[in-house]
């Protein structure tokens, strides 16, 4: 019974670290509820009416959310400095509250400084934040000069309730959070171990559910490797440990991603394209042999969940024989004489599940200190010699220090942004006092909403359009909220708590519903603020979609930036990005002094997530131009894949200076060459550069690094898994021609 307890309690932990990496999600809800738990906690003993604790939940709700610095001494700062803009902010409300003209003048004046305030960073994002909601809840509950000493208290009580829960009832350190984070990124390598073992066992009818699967699975395991890496500056102690674990977790990743490709392929008729792995519905290879029952099969079964327990169980349970034993017989799969007899295809299989444990001991030395190698065999033992060999290795290289040429006046985001709100702001005022006198500020907050973390008019288009949804079924829930907890204060609160915790949980996830507990928890609002009506949720909607057209409009008139541009600038910077690591990894493969590749290949990830993103308005869908949707999912596919093989090159490049069985091989400068003058040719294509290059197909890498004199070394000296690499990211470039309109040059 304990056994079975401990198995259920271990799985729970691992679905609720996986589903939230990092448990920041979780986090970001409890602190914010904690905050106005705690504010209201104190103003009911203070006897505050409830006015006055509408104003301290919003006020702590504000404090809260808008502080999102790393480091715990610079929130602290922040909250402080954000004490007086936020007193400074209602006092000017209080003040103008009966001058309407010089009010929405401020109140515009506020906006631009609020956006154009981003620029300074993440303090300068919080300030601006905490200026424009606390001037919007003065609107709200209809602050007074005559009020004002009241609502002094009430906001210095939620800033100091705020410090409270973030300092002390819910902490957060750089540190827990990179802790928990590489936890998830073991529940999420489970999972996915999980779905190729599924894909394994799938009949001929469930192979396209199952690649899903471990599509979703490669991309989640893609995802929370990349806020670790965004989280390893704060929580290690040195670079040289950052650089170790950044290390393991690419290994890990890549090896993860391998393994689904080569089962992909074992039980297809042909080699399974990487691309199938990065585009939904892209076709699969012709079904072969599997699901069937044979001996290597189920060994290959059998490793596959033994590889799975490897991952899930940490080294403190691990430090029996019959883990080790398991790990000895995995690894032994890196020498050829350990392979089962089965096909060539399956065998590959039983290398990647040997690469793949590799990873995973050598992630586990990273995370969690040195091991018991009293059990270790033979192979165990050249593992962990070759990784010491490496970790000796990381840390000589030296970094980049690039100077990216920054825009100035309105070019610069930030500026132009400013203007685009203000305008938007300006119209919505306009509109929300011809809607209504009283509560015109809705209109306002949209338009400023969706203007936050956009910077194309698509964007925004997005935005709007998820907003108002969101609103119109948030109305819904508000009407039957209201009526169900009428005037009980106290139980108002309560729904108004788990609607805001909703709200702060799924905000990541899904900007419809983040709207819609916003929306519902403001009915219940106007329900103790006595100003509850089905008409207010009625102009609640109308004056959302008037905010939501107001800022479109700005956006498309105002400086604007139109999605195609956006896109093609970013689509340039993954370019970019994809030919530095290419020659990097490809002078190191040829000899060249080691470099900084992991970083490289990091940078090439972040470009292309922010590619990924400002595409979401020409894949949404909704949207009507149907082929352009399929040709930019199609394109970030193919980049996927490129990054892919990118990321595994640089990898495979940082192993030579110490792994055995890898050495330099100059001629695959020739190969680097081609590749990289056709990633220069779709690039002045897309920024439309003059430029005559044209994209050139040639003979596969293998024939280019045929032996051609006497002496010259052979090319099976670089392991297949390198030409492989390069001849697939060879084959996505060229593929990349089409869909983009580069030039292809005729074949000679």
């Amino acid at each position: 019974m304990r056994a079975a307890a401990r198995a259920f309690g271990t799985r729970w932990r691992d679905r609720v670290a996986a589903s939230d990496p990092g448990l920041l999600r979780l986090a970001a809800g409890l602190r914010t509820v904690g905050a106005i738990a705690v504010t209201l906690a104190v103003l009911s003993l203070l006897g505050a009416d409830v006015s006055h604790l509408v104003a301290g939940a919003i006020a702590a709700m504000v404090a809260t959310f808008a502080v999102r610095e790393k480091q715990r001494d610079r929130q602290a700062v922040t909250l402080a400095v954000g004490l007086p803009v936020a007193l400074a902010s209602v006092s000017v409300a209080a003040l103008l509250s009966s001058r309407t003209v010089a009010g929405d003048l401020f109140f515009v004046a506020l906006i631009f400084c609020a956006v154009y305030g981003r620029r300074f960073g993440d303090r300068g994002t919080a300030l601006g934040l905490i200026g424009f909601q606390v001037y919007f809840m003065s609107l709200f509950v209809g602050v007074g000069t005559s009020s004002l000493p009241g609502y002094y208290g009430v906001i210095a009580v939620a800033f100091a309730s705020s410090a409270a829960v973030r300092f002390a009832l819910v902490p957060q350190t750089p540190t827990g959070i990179l802790l928990r984070l590489r936890q998830a990124f073991r529940a999420r390598l489970a999972q996915l171990l999980d779905a190729q073992l599924a894909l394994l066992d799938a009949a001929p009818d469930d192979v396209v559910k199952a690649v899903d699967q471990v599509r979703e699975g490669t991309a989640r395991l893609h995802e929370t490797a990349m806020m670790i890496q965004g989280r390893l500056d704060e929580g290690t102690p040195d670079e040289a440990v950052a650089r170790l674990v950044q290390r393991r977790i690419a290994d890990a990743e890549i090896a993860a991603e391998r393994l689904g490709l080569l089962l992909l392929t074992a039980r297809s008729a042909e080699r399974a394209d990487t691309l199938t792995m990065h585009l939904p519905g892209a076709p699969l290879p012709e079904s072969g042999r599997l699901p069937v029952r044979d001996e290597a099969l189920e060994i290959l079964r059998r490793d596959l969940l033994a590889l799975r327990l490897l991952v899930r169980h940490p080294a403190a349970a691990g430090s029996g024989t019959a883990l080790s034993q398991v790990r000895n017989r995995l690894l032994g799969y890196r020498d050829e004489e350990n392979l089962p007899k089965a096909p060539p295809a399956v065998q590959d299989v039983f290398r990647g599940v040997g690469e793949a444990a590799r990873a995973v001991l050598g992630l586990r030395i990273a995370l969690d200190g040195p091991q018991d190698e009293s059990a270790d065999s033979p192979e165990t033992a050249r593992s962990r010699e070759e990784l010491d060999a490496e970790d000796a290795a990381i840390g000589g290289a030296e970094e980049d220090e690039g100077s990216a040429e920054q825009a100035t006046g309105l070019r610069r985001p930030t500026t132009r942004a400013a203007v685009q709100v203000a305008v938007g702001s300006a119209l919505a005022i306009v509109g929300g006092e011809l809607l209504s006198s009283h509560r015109w500020y809705w209109a306002v907050l949209t338009c400023w909403i969706v203007f936050i973390n956009t910077a194309s008019t698509g964007e925004i288009l997005v935005k709007g359009y998820r907003r108002l949804l969101g609103t119109v079924l948030g109305v819904v829930a508000g009407i039957v909220l209201a009526g169900l907890v009428g005037h009980h204060t106290w139980t108002a609160f309560a729904v108004v708590l788990l609607c805001v915790f909703a709200m702060f949980y799924t905000a990541p996830l899904s900007y419809t519903l983040m709207s819609f507990f916003v929306t519902a928890a403001l009915g219940v609002l106007y329900t103790l603020l006595h100003t509850y009506s089905l008409s207010v949720l009625v102009l609640r909607v109308e004056e959302t979609a008037l905010g939501a057209a107001c800022g479109i409009v700005a956006a498309a008139l105002v400086l604007p930036v139109h999605t195609d541009r956006r896109t093609n600038e970013l689509l340039t910077a993954v370019l970019e990005r994809l030919d530095e690591v290419t020659e990097a990894a490809v002078e190191q493969l040829s000899g060249a002094p080691p470099a900084d590749l992991l970083d490289r290949a990091r940078e090439l990830d972040q470009a292309l997530a922010d590619l990924r993103a400002a595409t979401q308005p020409l894949t949404h869908p909704v949207t009507p131009l149907r082929t352009r949707r399929d040709t930019a999912r199609y394109v970030v596919a193919l980049l996927e894949t490129c990054a892919y093989h990118a990321r595994s090159l640089a990898a495979t490049a940082e192993l030579l200076p110490t792994h055995p069985s890898i050495a330099a091989d100059p001629r695959l400068r020739r190969a680097g060459q081609r590749i990289r003058h056709n990633i220069g040719a779709i690039s002045a294509r897309v920024s439309r550069e003059p430029s005559t290059a044209e994209v050139v197909a040639g003979p596969s890498i293998a024939a280019l690094l045929k032996p051609g004199v006497p002496g010259t070394p052979r090319y099976g000296r670089v392991t297949d898994r390198v030409l492989r690499h390069l001849q697939r990211l060879d084959e996505a470039v060229v593929g990349l021609a089409r869909p983009l309109g580069a030039p292809v040059a005729p074949p000679s």
